[in-house]
């Protein structure tokens, strides 16, 4: 790993280079470099140079016209601090030299759309859009070139998106994905201007706690992650996967489980034929709707034959023929249960996404008006059948995936083939009329296989790439190293909390905590992490139920075990308390160790337990 560090870095200082090198200094020269886009990710589309620069000083104000650019320059006004660029008051008013003026004009900028913006440097700095959104995305081009020093030269573009969804989809789904990594998440997409976190995810339940095993969010949780969306632009669409892969849901629920025609109940699939499967997964989408501020539902419905078949189970047909007539087929039943989901969430204002794989052209019975289909499998009904047929699809291809110790999206590769949003799993669209946007993908096959800190330094291309491609055009840069060079200089968004730090020195500690004693040695991981090395090996998670080859079975036992530096939940955040201490926290199953009445030392959701606090000499 750190070879492979050794040559991104020494890729990297290339690719800088590229960017940074100066020619000789003719006029033409001069010229073309004047002439061109100050460097922001996405990149602008065009780009009128005029004399002189605007300077970014100590007497900068931010002048709003109105409350809903007041809004604007709040956020940005708490972003340039966060950046370090000092505190820039909120005015109203006249502007003057060395002023950033945000203004939000509906009519004047019709041709902006929900999303464009006009930006102009000069002795004052003015961002303008048609509406909030607008303008903020702005704010965020203006944050970028701030990233770069605090003179910006003269000039103007008009920047609108290509395509209106523009995502990042996060199976934080059995393998539990800390609260801070989301955000941190949300602010870097806002950063480049992504606008949708599709997320599949557990909210602990009041209704229904047979359901609430880990790894689940509370309600307040989601409701800050929720609130942060929503001031920085990113709707956070949830996801409760059916009518398959609904074990984290009802494998406490086997009178909802789909039984084959053996007689062996199926934890992963929802009976579709019972009235009481729907009332249940309709009662779940009631109960996130108090947390959840986006008019979006995804139910998944993939996969949900995943190594069977309807023949496998009759009631299936006969459900289907008893409701669509003698011609109706097994799959009528699927794509019935889907179509009521859809009807329930459009009675509660909400538009229904699905992923397009179940759709094998097996039906007779289509599926409602008004669905989003995310196409990510290659199978027989293909994109342009989809829009034809009048469906909004989305383009999540599985070539834009990053598995958890699994497949990782070639973004290189992508780049070098000028990859845009039209290019589908199995077929290549000559128009991008139906196609809604495109997403990256997270997921979670292998537990255990990667932290959550190796995964968003994994993520970082993909995430620049496709916020290139699904906001402008594909290929700004002549290569690769230039796109990666591009992405370097704008930096990371404001706000954005290291996660690697490792509170505490190397070195041998006492940990105590509620009786129990520790000797061990601290040892920090490349990722960010920290091992503790004891006198019978490092401090693991065993036994408990294996999910995704993780021990994510709450009460599961901390013991010493040979090191293995390739062994994930050997891995540990040291995470510091107010009062003095620290919580020890297993950095794949994201439970904090807590001791016993009896004096074992086990992991639990900090919400069931209190985690113990361990102080260190």
């Amino acid at each position: 790993m750190v070879e492979a560090l050794g040559r991104r870095a020494a890729r990297l200082l290339g690719a800088v280079a590229a960017l940074t090198l100066l020619t000789a200094p003719t006029p033409a020269a001069a010229q073309e470099r004047q002439a061109a886009p100050p460097v922001t990710l996405p990149a602008l589309p065009d780009w009128t140079p005029e004399q002189g620069s605007y300077t970014f000083g100590s007497g900068t104000r931010l002048v709003a016209s109105d409350p809903a650019a007041r809004k604007v320059a709040d956020t940005l006004a708490d972003d340039l601090r966060a950046a370090g660029h000092r505190v820039v008051p909120v005015v109203t008013g006249a502007s003057r030299p060395g002023d950033i003026v945000v203004d939000v004009r509906p009519s004047a900028r019709p041709a902006l759309g929900t999303e464009g913006y006009e930006l102009t440097s000069g002795r004052r700095l003015s961002i303008t859009g048609a509406t909030g959104t607008g303008a903020f995305y702005g704010t965020r081009t203006l944050l970028q070139l701030l990233a770069q020093g605090d003179r910006i030269p003269a000039g103007h573009t008009t920047d609108v998106p290509r395509y209106r969804e523009r995502g990042v989809g996060v199976c934080a789904c059995y393998i539990h994905v800390s609260l801070p990594w989301l955000e941190n998440l949300v602010r870097e997409m806002a950063y480049h201007k992504l606008n949708q976190l599709l997320l599949e995810l557990k909210v602990k339940s009041d209704i229904h706690p047979e359901a609430n095993t880990w790894g689940y969010y509370t309600k307040d949780e989601i409701r800050r992650l929720a609130a942060l969306g929503d001031r920085y632009h990113v709707e956070i669409i949830p996801e409760i996967n059916s009518p398959g892969h609904m074990d984290p849901w009802i494998e406490n629920r086997p009178d909802l489980q789909l039984t084959d025609s053996d007689g062996v109940q199926q934890p992963a699939r929802l009976d579709v034929t019972q009235q009481a499967a729907f009332d249940y997964y309709t009662s779940l989408m009631d109960e996130y709707a108090q947390v959840f501020t986006a008019k979006s539902w995804h139910m998944g419905a993939d996969e949900y034959m995943l190594g069977s078949d309807y023949a496998k189970y009759p009631q299936m047909l006969r459900y289907a023929r008893q409701k669509y007539g003698p011609d109706a087929t097994p799959q009528d039943a699927y794509v019935d249960f889907v179509n009521r989901v859809q009807a329930y969430a459009a009675r509660t204002g909400r538009q229904l996404r699905i992923w397009n794989d179940g759709l094998t052209g097996a039906n007779s019975v289509p599926v409602a008006a008004g669905t989003t289909v995310e196409h990510w499998l290659n199978v027989a009904v293909k994109p342009s059948r989809l829009i034809a047929q009048g469906y909004a699809v989305m383009n999540a291809s599985y070539s834009l995936y990053l598995v958890r110790g699994g497949f990782h999206s070639d973004t290189e590769a992508l780049y070098d083939q000028s990859w845009d949003p039209r290019s589908f799993e199995g077929e290549e669209l000559a128009s991008a009329a139906g196609v809604t946007g495109a997403k990256i993908s997270l997921w979670p096959d292998n537990g255990s296989g990667e932290t959550e800190n190796e995964v968003a330094a994994e993520l970082w291309p993909a995430l620049r790439h496709i916020a290139q491609a699904t906001w402008g055009a594909p290929h700004p840069d002549a290569t690769y190293a230039e796109f990666t060079a591009r992405g370097t200089a704008v930096g990371t968004a404001p706000g954005r909390r290291d996660l690697t730090t490792v509170p505490v020195p190397d070195g041998t500690y006492t940990f105590a905590a509620d009786g129990v004693t520790y000797r061990a040695e601290v040892r920090r991981t490349a990722d960010g992490y920290a091992t503790l090395r004891g006198a019978d090996g490092c401090l693991d998670i065993h036994g408990g139920r294996l999910t995704l080859n993780a021990p994510l079975q709450p009460g599961a036992e901390a013991t010493w075990k040979p090191c293995d530096s390739r062994n994930t939940v050997q891995r540990w955040e040291l995470e510091p308390v107010a009062d003095g201490g620290y919580h020890l926290v297993d950095a794949i199953t994201r439970m904090a160790l807590t001791v016993t009445d009896d004096g074992r030392v086990v992991q639990y959701p900090p919400d069931q337990r209190t985690p113990a606090l361990w102080h260190l000499s």
